[in-house]
């Protein structure tokens, strides 16, 4: 699919110099425009892109939206841009919440270059709405990511199609957050759902809470068995640079162990980062019920770092100097790259043959 090479090409850029991407303007033309052409618009021609896009808004006079891509003289996308560095939040939208009720626009995209969010007008017509219906990493593509995002390119923009396939997205992500919710911690009402069904007894409240356990191990044990057969052709195809040998099997005997494609994504990310210095053949993932330890050379007296993400709402990075481990929140995981020095520290402390950083 060339959508999808043009991506992998984007997803290798971020990658590689992630570091030196940290103004607006450098995330704008490195990796915004690029994404922009590799959906088919011709971001030269300022019938179809035009940067800068201005339309006085009440008694906002001269504010300006990155870009406006037209369509047939109409705009249809609004698109405003961040540093590299910036955690996307709702504070950052200011200009596409005031734009999208004064245009023909129903399609708006925020980014840093490295995670797109679009939004639409799903809860109100005409007025834009607060949460994105979807969001993606260029650094932690998917699969299923590239037949969501070709639905935005020029030759199959439907911008109905899209508005309606935006209202199913939404619900999708909040469908999935109750499921999460459930498989971490069975509630009474799932409970009482399911054990009627293998259980012919009383559903005292013993019971009860040994189906919970029960239940929770055994989504673990299914999801993490469909994961097992899919994931690693999945991230193959998504990212062709990482070896496959990198990811250490789960140990499958310990029931409620699951690598999520998550953890994976966060370790692909150190795994980036530590081959500025090393080899990432050397860097291994290895999990555990509570978290994901990333090792060096597969030894567990190595440990470059641990992915706390079983939580439903909060994932921490734990990151080490000596054997005191300290834990960092993360909104999104590309915020890792944040850490960059202190990974490439752990990594020069626990193997000190590592070339130490060029003077400058």
């Amino acid at each position: 699919m060339e959508l999808g090479m043009r991506i992998l090409e984007i997803q290798k850029r971020a990658i590689a110099h992630r570091e030196i991407l940290l103004t607006e303007e450098a995330a704008k033309t490195a990796l915004v425009m690029p994404f922009l052409q590799a959906l088919g618009y011709d971001v030269f021609n300022p019938g179809e892109v035009i940067p800068e896009f201005t339309a006085d808004v009440g008694i906002k006079k001269g504010e300006k939206v990155d870009y406006a891509i037209c369509r047939d003289g109409k705009i249809t996308i609004l698109v405003e841009c961040k540093p590299s560095s910036a955690t996307l939040n709702i504070s950052h939208a200011g200009q596409l919440f005031r734009y999208f009720s004064v245009t023909d626009a129903r399609l708006a995209i925020l980014t840093n270059g490295v995670v797109y969010q679009f939004y639409s007008d799903v809860d109100h017509a005409n007025k834009m709405d607060e949460k994105p219906f979807y969001t993606f990493s260029i650094e932690a593509i998917k699969p299923g990511d590239l037949k969501t995002i070709e639905k935005f390119s020029k030759s199959s923009f439907d911008m109905d199609q899209i508005v309606q396939e935006a209202g199913n997205l939404k619900l999708q992500s909040q469908l999935r957050i109750e499921l999460e919710k459930e498989f971490a911690e069975p509630s009474e009402e799932f409970v009482r759902m399911l054990a009627p069904r293998v259980y012919s007894g009383r559903l005292t409240p013993a019971i009860k809470e040994s189906f919970g356990k029960l239940l929770s191990g055994a989504i673990a044990n299914l999801v993490r068995d469909l994961v097992n057969e899919r994931l690693s052709s999945a991230l193959n195809a998504s990212d062709p640079t990482v070896p496959e040998e990198a990811v250490e099997d789960t140990d499958l005997g310990d029931e409620g162990v699951m690598t999520t494609s998550e953890e994976i994504s966060g370790f692909h990310i150190i795994q980036a980062i530590a081959s500025r210095i090393t080899s990432p053949k050397r860097i291994i993932l290895r999990d555990a019920k509570s978290y994901c330890a990333v090792l060096l050379d597969d030894n567990n007296r190595k440990t470059v770092a641990r992915l706390h993400f079983n939580g439903v709402t909060t994932k921490h990075l734990g990151l080490f100097e000596g054997k005191e481990e300290t834990r960092h929140l993360l909104s999104d995981l590309t915020e890792i790259y944040q850490y960059m020095g202190q990974i490439e520290a752990r990594l020069r402390e626990l193997d000190p043959s590592i070339s130490p950083p060029a003077a400058e």
